[in-house]
Order: structure tokens, then sequence, then C-alpha cells
């Protein structure tokens, strides 16, 4: 069974109905479209193929360009004033089955006319229509089939487009590392480091460190800092003096001066 039956009127934009009917084709695939000039099989039965269709089809969509009510028949007349018109009977058996109904306006074709209809295809002017531009055909043809899609729900699980993005974003998220190193950043409560040992105990993140318990010197901001360690005796021992713990370092190294036997 197809979901979609593509009406259209030989005369007036047969192009842009095969456009919309390979595009619907590609997308959902073959058995869920139909289009009478590649749906019906050789030797098949043309005037029952093409009831069957529409009686059985969720959507019609009726490809309508600026000459579609003007194509006259063999007798002179609108062909639309025709009972036997197939473009007419295809429309009226989808309205009158409550199938949904979808005006697709070619280029310049403009909403329709009721005064044109016939009395039994008065309810196609109030439908809603999409458009369908050449020159906007790709964004033109994808709205379609996402409109559709949305609307016939067993129609959107078949959709191809949908199915090949989902894939892309799941062979996407495989290849994504678990973390990326260049903007992760590890806090202070999320994870402590202490090093032991040189000027005292470092803690901190990849944004910062900061040192308690100190051992040593330690410069941190503006300023100068004084460190004048003796070495008394065996040269065992040193002795810190600090000035504000900040800025340049200047460090004095001594040795206390031994002194002389004469003053003992």
């Amino acid at each position: 069974m197809s979901d979609v039956f593509v009406n259209y009127r030989t005369g007036d934009e047969e192009s842009a109905a095969t456009m919309v009917a390979r595009e619907l084709v590609r997308r959902f695939g073959a058995e869920r479209i139909f289009f009478a000039s590649s749906s019906i099989e050789p030797g098949q039965r043309f005037p029952a193929e093409l009831v069957r269709a529409v009686e059985e089809c969720e959507a019609l969509l009726a490809v309508i360009g600026p000459r579609w009510a003007e194509v006259r028949g063999a007798d002179g007349r609108p062909a639309l004033q025709a009972e036997q018109d197939w473009t007419r009977r295809e429309i009226e058996t989808a309205l009158d089955r409550g199938v949904l109904v979808i005006p697709v306006l070619v280029g310049k074709a403009t909403r329709i006319d009721p005064a044109l209809l016939p009395e039994s295809l008065r309810e196609l002017a109030d439908c809603q229509y999409r458009r369908f531009d050449h020159r906007n055909a790709g964004a033109d043809l994808a709205a379609l089939g996402d409109a559709l899609a949305r609307l016939l729900p067993e129609l959107g699980a078949a959709d191809r487009d949908a199915q090949a993005a989902h894939e892309r974003t799941q062979a996407k998220s495989r290849k994504k590392p678990a973390g990326d190193a260049t903007h992760t950043r590890m806090r202070t409560r999320d994870v402590e480091q202490r090093v032991r040992g040189g000027i005292g105990n470092l803690n901190g993140d990849l944004s910062g460190t900061f040192v308690n318990e100190p051992q040593g010197p330690v410069n941190t901001g503006r300023g100068h800092q004084y460190n004048a360690p003796h070495f008394q005796g065996d040269n065992t021992g040193v002795q810190y003096t600090a000035g504000d713990n900040s800025g340049t370092v200047h460090q004095r190294f001594e040795r206390e001066r031994r002194r002389s036997d004469d003053a003992r």
C-alpha cells in the first residue's frame, strides 16, 4: 500500500510533479509513494489501479501549477469541468474518504479560486497548501518531506534521511573522546594534590597553586623578600629572616668568623 499519492495534471507542471515523486521515493521508498507514470506496472488496468491507490493512500499531494485550471480537453472545454477527468476524480475520491489532501502550489500559482472549481472540489480551496519553486527546489522538497514524515507516523518511521542523521550522530558520539584535555578543568574541591618536600605542601588545580606549611622562602606577590640564612658552627642549621614575603628575592649567606687566638 502506498502512503502518498502524487496527483498532477498533464500539461501543467508535470516536471515539478516528477521531481516531487522522485524525492519522496528516495526518502521514503518506492513502495510508499504512488506516481502513475512509474507505479503502474505494464499490463495492469490503469483505471482500477488509480482508484485502488487513491482509496488506500494516507495523503494526496495535488500538484497545481499556473495552468492547472486552464488546461482544456479534447472537446475544447476546461478539463477540470469533465466528470471523467482523472485529475479531478482522484482528488474527489480522496476528499470523499477524508484523506489528507495537500495542494502543492508550483511557481507563480496562487491559491485556487473556489469559483473555478466544480462543486465536488470546492473543499480543495480550503486545504492548507505547500509551495514548490524550481529555484528553491532542495529546501522546498525537504520541507514537504519533513511535513509528511511528521503528519504520517508510519511514513516517518521509514524516513531514510532521519535514519542517516541518527547514524551520523551515533558515529560522532563514538569517536568523541571521554574528555577534552584542552578544556578539562580540575578543581580543588574535586581533586586535591599534595606534594610534600621542598618548599612545603602544594595544593591546587590546573588554574593555580597555593602553598601551605611552607618550609622555605616563597614569593607569590609584589615587593621584596629578604632571606638571610647564616651557617653556624659546622654549617648545619639555617636561620631565615624575611621581609613582606613577596617580590624579588635577596639572599645573603655568611659564615660566622672564627675568633682569632688573640681575641680569646
